[in-house]
């Protein structure tokens, strides 16, 4: 409908597979999927629940009556109490024993753990997609002396490679702290409603052995290896800002890599890719906007600051639980999510097709290497017994009139051609060009590409192939 406010995550951003993982749908089948796993838990460890029951639940799994759903809600304005009873009304036999014991945040939290470490599943494996492409680029270009910056000056050459690394370095920092972070996702389990899992005590008869294995043995159920050792009503929501962290260390790297893009792309040394008919101005035909680029900044920032969100919904839970975090969780979270998706897809379609323009990048350099070169010319011209302070007092000199040619006047460096003509160095032109080879001042750059990539890189893309891997790009 199109006067209905819509998501532009769902519209432009994010990947199908991302948009599943936090859809209603996906929600209230796991739901059913808890309720499932509670029933099977508790007939394990002896309450009177039987094999007909949960069959006759695990039939409607999958088939939700949304409808009955809906009309619930309305009557009793709670979400989790309107699907016990749309689900009882499909299961009559097992509508005694759903939900047993248990509180709201049983489904609705495990839930949440269960898509967000789904989501963070996928996530990984568009950062190694994403680290292999930028790999392939830097060992590409490893050896292609670019003007290298500080507080973006000219400043010492480092390679077209070596600068990509750097981008690189960032995802595999964000890459360690994901895989930390996935190691240790833990499940709520069955806690009760403060904490004290005292309705599950009530159920087993005072069997406090009974009630520890419930907890383990749903979280295993559900395919988690631990569980949250204590806990009010809800898991700690510093889960949940943990996991924000890392979307945002993702957005940080990505926004660091989208901003030097921009300015590489101004600098039409470096280009994210252009499509044939793609428009980069309505007014300006001739522009070749970073539109991908400039994308990536804008959803990035937005993850940035929306890690705040949990952060403060953590600060501010009161005792064993408070509803506040409630709305804020339902829309922080899953958009944290679509948006850091969102930003992985733009980020390895741009990296599957960056394009550099060598010449550019050589004119640059040329621009700039003569007042790099100065030391090295004038160590060449004492070699030859010329006296090293009378150079120096001579570079000086001319180093201000060729700033003054460009700055002042708009000409072409012209540094090279005083040095050339100044009878005190005693160099050629021919040997002055071998001094000025951009190769000469790259030190140790394309070594430290070839080091990283397999050293740090390799092993990481090895151990998590990416073949095979299907991904929805929608760029």
């Amino acid at each position: 409908m199109k006067n209905t406010y819509e998501s532009p995550f769902n519209s432009r951003y994010a990947s199908k597979q991302m948009q599943e993982l936090f859809s209603p749908d996906m929600k209230f089948k796991t739901w059913r999927r808890l309720w499932i796993a509670l029933a099977k838990v508790e007939k394990e460890l002896g309450l009177n629940i039987t094999d007909e029951q949960i069959n006759e639940m695990k039939k409607y799994e999958n088939d939700i009556n949304y409808d009955t759903a809906e009309l619930k809600e309305k009557e009793f304005r709670h979400d989790v109490m309107a699907h016990i009873h749309a689900y009882g009304e499909q299961c009559p036999n097992a509508r005694s024993i759903i939900h047993l014991g248990a509180t709201s945040c049983y489904v609705g939290d495990n839930t949440d753990l269960i898509i967000m470490t789904e989501a963070l599943k996928l996530i990984k494996k568009k950062l190694i997609l994403l680290i292999d492409h930028l790999s392939h680029f830097a060992l590409k270009y490893k050896d292609m002396p670019t003007l290298g910056f500080t507080h973006f000056q000219p400043a010492q050459l480092v390679t077209v490679g070596k600068r990509a690394t750097l981008w690189i370095h960032d995802l595999l920092i964000d890459l360690y702290d994901l895989d930390y972070l996935l190691a240790n996702m833990e499940f709520l389990g069955s806690k009760g409603t403060t904490g004290t899992q005292a309705s599950f005590m009530e159920l087993f008869n005072n069997d406090h052995e009974k009630v520890r294995k419930l907890d383990m043995l749903i979280a295993n159920e559900m395919g988690f290896k631990s569980v949250f050792p204590v806990s009010g009503q809800t898991y700690t929501r510093k889960q949940d800002s943990r996991i924000l962290n890392v979307l945002s260390g993702i957005a940080q790297s990505a926004y660091k890599f989208g901003n030097d893009l921009r300015l590489l792309q101004s600098m039409k040394e470096i280009e994210e890719p252009f499509e044939k008919k793609q428009v980069g101005s309505s007014a300006m035909a001739y522009k070749r906007n970073p539109m991908r680029s400039e994308r990536i900044c804008a959803l990035a920032r937005y993850v940035v600051v929306n890690a705040l969100n949990p952060a403060i919904t953590a600060s501010t839970q009161w005792f064993e639980r408070s509803l506040d975090d409630s709305a804020n969780k339902r829309i922080c979270i899953p958009e944290g999510f679509l948006a850091i998706d969102a930003i992985l897809e733009l980020y390895i379609n741009i990296a599957g097709g960056l394009v550099v323009y060598p010449k550019v990048i050589k004119k640059h350099i040329y621009e700039e290497l003569p007042f790099m070169a100065t030391e090295n010319i004038m160590m060449e011209a004492v070699k030859r017994g010329k006296d090293r302070q009378e150079l120096h007092e001579r570079i000086r000199i001319h180093s201000m009139e060729a700033a003054k040619q460009v700055k002042e006047k708009g000409k072409e460096n012209d540094l090279i051609e005083r040095i050339v003509s100044d009878k005190l160095f005693g160099l050629s032109i021919e040997e002055i060009n071998k001094v000025l080879d951009p190769k000469n001042y790259v030190g140790r750059a394309p070594q430290q590409v070839e080091e990283f990539i397999n050293e740090n890189v390799k092993p990481v893309l090895e151990k998590n192939s990416v073949e095979d891997m299907e991904i929805d790009l929608r760029v």
